[in-house]
């Protein structure tokens, strides 16, 4: 069984705010969302993973390289303006070959892993398994109609859904896939959908199964997404992920699971409530405020400011009595308050970002 993992050109909402790199390398508790899905396409024991690259790829060849890091050997399919998912399987075709494969949206975020999709696989042998999950906005999504375990239709972000299943960003397919997508023609949208292909497996007989997931599932394309994935990934990691490499001052108060990275300083008189999670060589100065559901990237500086339910890049400083809640601030901010009375922020800011208050 192989992987393919969409992993550059894919839910771009957030390049308008000019983050430096692929949106799939911007951290959700402080490790690249990417990695995620390498990392569960490893446990799940597959081992030959192509990445599939759209025009805005920018670090992941650079960062991922040969896989070896994550126990796989990864290889890059360069898909240029990308016109749909279908299509990356399309431009994968030459790596896949007829084996099985996880198709995996590199900007999801699935707590559950992918253990149980290739179980099912395994055990049945179906042309398809498709990951579903009740959504509060169905048009939003591609979504499926059940009658118990029969699938009723398919469709790509209905005006009117007709039920509240999402397909989310998770499948596995057997090679009775590669004809349905080769005979796709372009939807309204101008895209290749798999959604479609997988309608058409549907109709044409083939064994398509439902596999309701287990446990929180995230797609982050928009800020608040990202946002409400780092609060997800901090709440269920396992306690031993929340390791102290750092510093402490004596008189710092830390509470919940908080984990601090090499060569962070914790002064005195900051109060940290976890969890969260701060990188490597990181200052936290005295005054500060941190936590709870809070990710501080490398090199972060803090002096005398409060963040929380945030995520703070590598390299950005906040300085004065500046209170920030559910903000996504990107690489190299600079945030500085001038008041004497605590400033209230909630924003999105891009790397390199100056603010003065």
């Amino acid at each position: 069984m192989k992987g393919l993992v969409l992993a550059g050109g894919y839910g771009t909402r957030l390049r308008p705010l000019t983050f430096t790199g692929n949106k799939h390398m911007i951290p959700v508790a402080n490790q690249p969302i990417l990695f995620y899905s390498l990392k569960q396409l490893a446990r799940a024991g597959i081992r030959d993973v192509a990445l599939v690259l759209g025009p805005l790829h920018e670090t992941i060849q650079e960062t991922v390289r040969d896989g070896s890091a994550f126990g796989l050997r990864v290889s890059y399919v360069h898909q240029g303006d990308p016109r749909g998912l279908a299509h990356a399987v399309l431009c994968a075709r030459e790596f896949l070959g007829d084996d099985p494969f996880v198709m995996y949206l590199g900007d999801n975020l699935l707590q559950e892993g992918l253990e149980r999709f290739v179980d099912l696989y395994q055990r049945e042998h179906p042309s398809a398994v498709v990951g579903v999950t009740p959504v509060s906005q169905p048009s939003h999504y591609g979504i499926i109609e059940l009658d118990g375990e029969a699938i009723v239709s398919i469709e790509e972000k209905p005006a009117h859904p007709r039920s509240n299943l999402a397909l989310i960003g998770v499948y596995l397919f057997g090679p009775d896939i590669h004809p349905v997508v080769a005979d796709l023609k372009p939807s309204r949208r101008g895209e290749l959908e798999i959604t479609e292909a997988i309608w058409k497996l549907v109709r044409s007989g083939h064994r398509v199964l439902p596999h309701p997931v287990r446990g929180w599932w995230k797609d982050t394309g928009r800020p608040e997404d990202l946002l409400e994935a780092n609060e997800l990934v901090l709440t269920t990691m396992p306690s031993e992920a929340f390791a102290h490499h750092g510093t402490v001052s004596r008189e710092a108060s830390l509470t919940g699971l908080v984990g601090i990275g090499q060569g962070t300083v914790i002064e005195n008189d900051v109060e940290i409530s976890g969890p969260v999670v701060i990188g490597a060589g990181a200052h936290i100065a005295a005054g500060s405020r941190i936590g709870p559901s809070t990710a501080l990237g490398d090199g972060v500086v803090l002096h005398g400011a409060e963040v929380r339910r945030s995520i703070v890049l590598e390299g950005s400083h906040i300085t004065g009595p500046v209170r920030i809640v559910d903000s996504l601030i990107g690489r190299n901010v600079e945030i500085r308050c001038g008041s004497q009375s605590p400033q209230d922020l909630r924003v999105t800011l891009g790397d390199a970002a100056r603010v003065q208050l």
